[in-house]
């Protein structure tokens, strides 16, 4: 099973884990949508015994579509995140983590997500009261304080300190507003530019996406384990 039907017209992209470990991924993607890169994380975390489902959050847009990161299709990529509905993609996610629960036994659900979709996956897991999330390299998340002050899970927030689209004041003002968070964990990654863990992109940096990868499969396991 791959793609699926989530809802009418809502699609999506599912890997399932042929030995489940007791927690499943939403995994929410950047801008370009369920690209074959995100496909290939899916199946990353399922082969880890996490079945994952990729909703296309972008099934509401007049271009619904996968968008190729670079060429003419890239500014369409960016015209359609400024159009984006926040609260309908809300809406999408429940309705995501409600047909993964249906279809792994109600296992816990962590959200992983990538740029525009990390701070969705913070976004969820606030306020979809889930069992976790992991963001990488999340946009804007210092204007979401109450979504940090609403968590009641484990969060992970990986930056690269080199990342054109987070600058360092933004990372500063997120760990200013999570200091006293016990439940939010920031991790930065020397050197690493914005997209750092897509290995489909030039700024994929295997050694750091890698660690990333590990804290985000421990992440699972700890979901798993508060069964």
């Amino acid at each position: 099973m791959n793609g699926v039907e989530i809802a009418p017209g809502f699609d999506g992209w599912f890997e399932p884990a042929a030995q489940p470990a007791g927690a499943c991924v939403l995994l929410l993607s950047e801008m370009f949508g369920v690209t074959p890169a995100m496909q290939g994380s899916a199946a990353g975390f399922a082969a880890a015994g996490f079945a994952a489902l990729a909703p296309n959050l972008f099934w509401r847009s007049q271009h619904p579509g996968v968008l190729q990161y670079e060429g003419p299709e890239r500014q369409l990529a960016w015209e359609r995140v400024q159009g984006f509905d926040a609260a309908l993609a809300l809406v999408d996610m429940a309705a995501a983590v409600e047909w993964l629960r249906a279809r792994t036994g109600g296992l816990p659900v962590v959200a992983v997500g990538h740029c525009m979709g990390g701070r969705l996956a913070v976004q969820a897991a606030a306020r979809l009261r889930l069992a976790g999330a992991s963001s990488f390299y999340g946009l804007g998340l210092s204007a979401h304080g109450a979504d940090f002050a609403a968590l009641r899970c484990p969060v992970q927030l990986h930056y690269g300190l080199a990342d054109e689209h987070v600058p360092g004041s933004e990372i500063a003002a997120v760990q200013q507003l999570v200091v006293a968070n016990e439940r939010v964990t920031v991790f930065g990654y020397a050197g690493a530019g914005h997209s750092f863990c897509n290995p489909a992109r030039p700024m994929f940096d295997a050694r750091q996406a890698a660690q990333v990868q590990s804290r985000t499969l421990a992440l699972l396991a700890q979901a798993a384990a508060s069964v």
